[in-house]
């Protein structure tokens, strides 16, 4: 893969925005290694590791289900971690848990080579009644409390959750976050783009969408409304994979930010402020900057902070005097436009200073 996407999780370089999520029968490393031309993340399991959900999938696997059972579960997850490792893809372990000490001890045997994903999404009823899965999104004090184990552990945690079974996905999101988990892995069911939308208005955590994302055009909305890696289940066969990844290396090529979002005049997410005018004129700016707390003086700030010293802090031909202040490039503007050229500076370019204002914006706003 020739583009680089810059996509990092802690210390780890992710060299696609697209991700193999675990599901039903497809558990291993070998799956994921013969699809690692494509993909950033490979995720298996998912895997019982305690006593409880050992016992439930064990039901489960009397039910016909033989994925819920690992046989040899240190020896086993130590080979499949290694048909993954050496292909640039990073191993991601989904684990279903009834205690945080089993989680603290498999990270221990493990150590931070993988991500490690707390499985709070299996619907099984058997997974549920040992205290894992979906009982977990009715539990969130535990799941936190996973999360923190974790995290002591010195390891990268991702949540995985299903849309719409929480009391409040949104508070959930930002309790995860401030717990310390580092990925949160969406299965959006049927809830869309603007769901993801809400979730990325109210924290930073690095976003995975799942559900049906099947083409380029699906993955866009994602991306455009929060959305930092979109992952494929059962559609993750190596010509929807290829096809995927060919488009979003061709509008990084031509656009730079690969998961760029819309405007926030055109109903973009929080990232969207790097585009931003100043605040002068009644627009969703304004109301958007009160929710979170913002003077107009103090967003003006906040810009040119972000931009010193780079190429964005030049434009005094352009409406605000400053590329700061100026659009996205794919509407149409000769003002930015001659602005760039005089700076010698692409649109590509342009777009990836403008994920760098993005980033430090919401360092600010989520400090």
């Amino acid at each position: 893969m020739e583009t680089d996407f810059k996509i990092s999780i802690g210390d780890k370089s992710i060299k696609s925005p697209v991700a193999i999520a675990c599901m039903a029968g497809i558990t291993d490393g070998a799956y994921i290694r013969d699809r690692s031309d494509y993909i950033g993340l490979g995720i298996i399991g998912g895997y019982a590791i305690d006593k409880k959900t050992l016992n439930a999938a064990k039901i489960i696997s009397d039910q016909g289900r033989d994925e819920f059972l690992p046989r040899n579960l240190i020896e086993n997850l130590k080979e499949q971690i290694a048909l993954i490792q050496g292909t640039g893809v990073v191993p991601v372990i989904n684990l279903r848990a009834s205690e945080a000490a089993s989680l603290a001890s498999l990270a221990q045997e493990l150590g931070n080579s993988v991500i490690y994903e707390i499985d709070a999404h299996c619907r099984q009823q058997p997974m549920i009644e040992a205290n894992s899965g979906e009982y977990l999104l009715h539990h969130p004090e535990i799941l936190i409390a996973y999360v923190q184990t974790l995290k002591i552990a010195g390891v990268i945690v991702s949540v995985k959750i299903r849309a719409g079974i929480a009391a409040d996905d949104i508070e959930l999101s930002r309790l995860l976050w401030k717990a310390g988990a580092d990925i949160l892995h969406i299965d959006l069911m049927d809830f869309g783009h603007q769901y993801l939308k809400k979730i990325r208005d109210a924290t930073p955590i690095f976003i995975i969408a799942n559900n049906e994302i099947n083409s380029y055009e699906k993955a866009k909305e994602m991306f455009a409304h929060g959305a930092d890696m979109v992952s494929l289940a059962r559609k993750s066969d190596p010509a929807t994979l290829s096809s995927l990844v060919t488009s979003m290396e061709q509008y990084t090529k031509e656009h730079g930010w690969y998961n760029a979002p819309k405007q926030l005049c055109r109903g973009g997410d929080i990232r969207s402020l790097a585009f931003c005018c100043m605040p002068v004129k009644p627009c969703p700016l304004l109301p958007t900057l009160e929710k979170y707390k913002i003077s107009p003086q103090e967003f003006v700030n906040m810009k040119m902070e972000a931009v010193a010293g780079t190429p964005l802090e030049q434009g005094a031909n352009t409406c605000f005097g400053s590329l700061a202040y100026c659009c996205k490039d794919s509407t149409p503007c000769m003002f930015r436009d001659a602005a760039l050229k005089q700076a010698g500076v692409k649109k590509s370019t342009y777009m990836d200073l403008k994920r760098e204002i993005s980033q430090k914006l919401l360092k600010k706003i989520f400090k």
